[in-house]
């Protein structure tokens, strides 16, 4: 799979969302439209060599005319936020190519929406969304400090259906007094780090639960085995050994395919599976996408058997 959108964009506004936090907003420096995109969508910066970073739009779908952004600082990252928070000023041009979306909001009558740190960005335009559409809703959003919270003076025109629950005066979220009882037809959207989102699917039902993951999950990974991979536009056949991924195998040929974070979570390299069974390694598809097995992530997924079929 791959995106026909790619440009540079103009900072046209850069403004602090909290503390660490840098929201950008991003127009198309002829003022043409921007592609339309939908709740949970996010967008690749091209930052420079090595650094090409996923940022959830924030803004406003309708806004055709811009897209926001919102970067928090990681002091221990691998130098994109560093880069952004830095080096990105207003009125400098950066390339983005997408949008894309692994976290769509599904229809239904009632949501519950966890958001957890820099995990609201996703999760801000859902709520627009679900108020749009009718349906009952509520957000519980945690964060270290009240201060390093992003976009509490908007969450704040929705009252008393924004619980706001900074650690350093609440504790951890009160997730049993959430998530037990749900009502029926509720589904739950998640987004936030690691622990955040394990304590969630620990608690809530199979199949009501959605969450984007901004670092790879740990998995019970099976013993890398060497098989094929036909690329199905040339006919070319590659060799995938058992310590190569299916993405290094396939751009050793001469395909180029789009790709970005390497470690399962970002979706760029998404590809479609013609023939055969994918052996699932990535952060990104449900289990009913696994199991249905008609896309794969060909940065860290590999393959159950002898020989993968890829739309490539």
């Amino acid at each position: 799979m791959s995106d026909a959108y790619e440009a540079e964009l103009v900072v046209e506004r850069r403004e602090s969302a909290a503390d660490g936090v840098l929201a950008l907003t991003l127009r198309h420096p002829l003022g043409e439209p921007l592609p339309a995109w939908e709740p949970g969508a996010h967008i690749d910066v091209l930052l420079g060599p090595g650094l090409e970073r996923q940022y959830s739009l924030c803004g406003d779908p309708a806004d055709r005319a811009r897209w926001r952004i919102a970067v928090l600082r990681e002091p221990v990252g691998r130098g994109g936020s560093a880069h952004v928070h830095e080096q990105v000023n207003q009125g400098d041009k950066v390339r983005v190519r997408g949008p894309r979306n692994h976290f769509a909001l599904r229809p239904a009558p009632r949501y519950l929406f966890i958001a957890g740190g820099i995990g609201i960005t996703p999760i801000l335009p859902m709520l627009a969304a679900a108020e749009a559409e009718g349906a009952q809703w509520s957000l519980l959003y945690g964060g270290r400090t009240r201060n390093s919270m992003a976009f509490t003076e908007e969450l704040s025109r929705y009252d008393d259906r924004v619980t706001v629950a900074p650690q350093d005066e609440t504790g951890l979220l009160d997730l049993p007094s959430v998530l037990d009882g749900v009502p029926e037809g509720t589904l739950v959207y998640c987004c936030g780090p690691g622990p955040l989102l394990d304590a969630v699917e620990q608690r809530c039902p199979a199949g009501l639960l959605h969450v984007e993951r901004f670092a790879p999950k740990e998995q019970e990974e099976g013993e890398n085995t060497e098989f094929e991979v036909e690329l199905a536009q040339t006919g070319t056949t590659v060799t995938v050994p058992a310590d190569v991924s299916v993405l290094d195998a396939v751009r050793a040929s001469g395909v180029e395919v789009l790709f970005s974070c390497t470690e399962g979570t970002c979706g760029t390299c998404e590809t479609d599976v013609l023939e055969g069974t994918p052996d699932h390694r990535d952060s990104v598809l449900t289990d009913e996408e696994r199991e249905a097995g008609e896309t794969m992530m060909i940065c860290v997924s590999r393959c159950r058997g002898k020989r993968l079929v890829l739309d490539l």
